[in-house]
């Protein structure tokens, strides 16, 4: 059987005498077949800031455990950044959601430095940032799988930066059309076989 823990967040890992990580609180968890892990909810499970879009957005994408890589990414940008992914008491109103400001850091090509950070500890940093991306995806399809998040956090590899992440997955699709236009050097676009001025 597979466990689906909804519920991965800093309270629920523990560590033991020699410093090693040990999941808890499997009070929300299910188990479903090792050859499939869609399950059917009958409402949302977990910690607001950790919970998988999915679980409030039918149209996204089907609960699987998916959800779990989501909220282990939100786990690992909060290890990287050290602080909280949401913090309303910050001047910068782009820092606000931290997800967005590293996404926004990284896409231009800026360093994620932290206070007296080794080249070193930066660009691990970086890594565990782009891994974390990949993780919060908005659709569950976009996420890799928990044994590739591994492969990325473990081996020397190049990694690509992913599109950004949303809070609702409408936010998606107008983002997609404000790309698709911005690309565009003319002033009109086809919408449904005519053409609209902008």
């Amino acid at each position: 059987m597979k466990i689906l823990h909804f519920d991965i967040k800093p309270h629920n890992i523990l560590l033991d005498e020699n410093f090693n990580p040990k999941v808890s609180d499997f009070g929300l968890a299910r188990l479903c077949p090792m050859d499939t892990s869609i399950v059917s909810l009958t409402a949302a499970r977990g910690t607001i800031g950790y919970m998988a879009p999915e679980l409030f957005y039918r149209n996204v994408g089907r609960v699987s455990h998916k959800a779990d890589v989501y909220s282990f990414g939100m786990l690992l940008m909060e290890m990287a950044g050290r602080r909280r992914n949401l913090n309303a008491l910050l001047e910068e109103s782009s820092q606000i959601y931290f997800p967005f400001w590293v996404y926004n850091q990284l896409h231009d090509g800026r360093e994620i430095r932290m206070e007296n950070d080794t080249d070193e500890e930066i660009n691990l940093t970086k890594k565990m940032m782009i891994v974390a991306l990949w993780c919060i995806q908005t659709r569950p399809s976009d996420r890799p799988p928990m044994d590739r998040v591994l492969e990325m956090l473990e081996k020397d590899e190049e990694l690509q930066l992913p599109s950004k992440p949303y809070f609702f997955p409408q936010d998606q699709s107008i983002q997609d059309v404000r790309d698709h236009i911005s690309s565009r050097s003319s002033s009109s676009i086809s919408l449904n076989g005519s053409k609209k001025s902008l």
